[in-house]
């Protein structure tokens, strides 16, 4: 199962960029991703926390002003896995195409379809929402 946003945001890739990897002040702008802690970095583990739920994701793909990507389980690998994703794609240069998303594997994902496109969903739109607040 595949959710994807995007949102239009008129400031350029590396001050999205800054914005994205700069964990500590995410309690400042980010109501979806309340709080993450560790090394934006490949093969880094990440402490993250959104709203009530925590996992520890190992960074998947790391290009600065581009894209950053992890990989999350929930218990064991297979059961509830998820690939989140942040891109930058420059429209010109004072706007770009922010696109969230995250593919979900796993047996438990059947069970979980509706729960994810009724909370999820919003989330990564109300995330992208308030970023686009932030960095404008």
């Amino acid at each position: 199962m595949k959710l994807v946003t995007q949102i239009e945001i008129k400031a350029n890739a590396e001050t999205i960029w800054k914005a994205l990897i700069d964990f500590e002040n995410y309690y400042k702008w980010n109501p979806f991703i309340t709080k993450i802690e560790g090394i934006a970095a490949p093969q880094q583990k990440l402490k993250v926390k959104i709203q009530q739920m925590h996992f520890t994701p190992t960074v998947q793909i790391y290009k600065p002003n581009q894209k950053l990507a992890w990989l999350g389980k929930l218990g064991i690998k297979g059961l509830f896995d998820g690939y989140h994703y942040f891109e930058i794609i420059p429209i010109d240069a004072h706007k770009c195409l922010f696109v969230q998303g995250e593919n979900f594997n796993g047996l438990l994902v059947p069970f979980l379809k509706k729960k994810l496109k009724k909370e999820t969903l919003p989330g990564f739109n109300w995330m992208n929402c308030s970023l686009k607040e932030y960095v404008e």
